[in-house]
């Protein structure tokens, strides 16, 4: 494997434009660190694809990130990490791979009623992964789960609020409310940018857990394991490097990415296509 070094990119992946809430928190906390995003939009959704196409894409765009000499992987998807994570660190083992998982543990900590909700895809839900997490992390815990497929599509399509938000949100938040759940669990990356109509059905008293500023923290404590964290000196010792750099790829199209990628960041960005056999 090429020799890495601090200034290295950081690749961030999802099916789609829901890894942006990570990259979003990453940037937050690691705002020297140049981090290459890739989309796999000509793919989405995953959440109803078999594992074997999961792992595949997974293991695709991974060669494609140490093709970049990418120093880190996180994965930003919750199903491509329950299907496919094992297998690109076993394809990798040089690489820092960081996934996702929905935030089970807190969620057991914080339930008074001893019922969590878990809003995620249906690939999620249904790994073995998913069921070893509740079984670790919950096992006194009545967990509840609801897949909610449309809620990815609508922000795919970059429906963050109004009336049919509001309408694909009300029904699985008040049947999962109603059987007692008072944690909610926002088991994909896309979910976050529903935030403010999923909590206003919920009501302003329930939390609801994401995974973003972990995922982020964990990040940082790797890099620095291995100093390869982007520092000042970093900077200055690689004339290469490019303070905070963003790059956006998709496997789909380009202009789209751009387009939704601009509205849930809050800023301008440009988006390329990944080069073809990465597709």
């Amino acid at each position: 494997m090429t020799t890495l070094l601090p200034a290295s990119p950081i690749g961030v992946y999802d099916s789609g434009v829901g890894g942006l809430s990570v990259l979003r928190a990453i940037r937050d906390a690691l705002p020297d660190e140049s981090l290459l995003y890739v989309a796999d939009s000509a793919h989405v959704p995953y959440g109803e694809k078999s594992q074997d196409f999961v792992e595949q894409r997974a293991l695709t765009v991974a060669d494609y990130f140490v093709s970049r000499h990418a120093k880190a992987m996180v994965v930003a998807c919750n199903t491509a990490t329950a299907a496919a994570i094992a297998q690109v660190r076993r394809r990798h083992p040089d690489l820092i791979v960081i996934g996702v998982e929905p935030a089970i543990k807190p969620a057991a900590h914080l339930t008074h009623s001893g019922v969590v909700g878990v809003f995620a895809t249906t690939g999620t839900l249904a790994s073995p992964k998913f069921a070893a997490l509740v079984q670790r992390e919950a096992p006194e815990v009545r967990i509840l789960l609801h897949p909610c497929p449309q809620w990815v599509r609508l922000v795919e399509q970059g429906e963050l609020s109004g009336p049919a938000v509001d309408a694909a949100v009300a029904g699985p938040v008040a049947q999962l409310r109603a059987a007692g759940a008072d944690v909610l669990v926002l088991g994909c990356t896309h979910f976050p940018f529903l935030r403010d109509a999923i909590q206003a059905a919920a009501g302003p008293g329930v939390p609801l857990l994401e995974t973003g500023a972990p995922v982020a923290r964990w990040l940082r404590h790797q890099l620095q394991e291995r100093a390869l964290l982007c520092t000042v000196s970093a900077r200055t010792a690689d004339p290469r490097a490019r303070l905070g750099d963003l790059r956006l790829e998709t496997t789909g199209s380009a202009p789209a990415l751009a387009a939704s990628a601009s509205r849930l960041l809050g800023q301008d960005v440009d988006a390329f296509v990944v080069p073809e056999r990465w597709r």
